[in-house]
């Protein structure tokens, strides 16, 4: 019998090792001056996936676990801002998910997410309310960004 161990673990005290920390400046690196252009799904409706753009402006982990404060501009709906959001990300060995639960988001409500970043592409799915789906596509760097 096999028992599952994560390929590190990050105690809330504990600094982060070089290998931690490679990997968290990648991610930072990744989605810092990006946006993520997809589309997403809605769970019983019988339609096509529906566009989305989420603009990252920068993202960077705080000393607390493992929070990360994403400075993102976020269009859903007739809403469009740029929001500070401290978000979780947990790590299934060297690949980083997103991971909200009933994180409420100022003026936009209460979210469930728990998105994969693989490269430069995502996928996951998303809950708000009593509405629900799958959320894919692909990281780009923003122009300003880029050079």
């Amino acid at each position: 019998m096999s028992t599952f161990a994560p390929a590190f673990s990050f105690a809330e005290d504990a600094k982060p090792d070089a290998e931690q920390k490679a990997l968290f400046e990648k991610f930072s690196d990744t989605l810092t001056g990006a946006t993520l252009v997809g589309k997403f799904t809605i769970v019983g409706r019988d339609v096509p996936p529906k566009e989305e753009r989420y603009e990252i402006k920068s993202v960077h982990k705080l000393d607390e676990g493992d929070i990360w404060l994403f400075n993102a501009r976020v269009k859903y709906g007739d809403k469009d801002s740029t929001i500070p959001m401290p978000l979780e990300v947990k790590w299934a060995g060297k690949t980083p998910v997103i991971t909200l639960e009933d994180v409420g988001i100022p003026g936009l409500g209460t979210f469930s997410a728990h998105v994969v970043i693989d490269g430069d592409k995502y996928a996951g799915t998303w809950k708000h309310g009593e509405v629900s789906g799958h959320l894919f596509g692909r990281i780009e760097k923003t122009k300003a960004a880029a050079e």
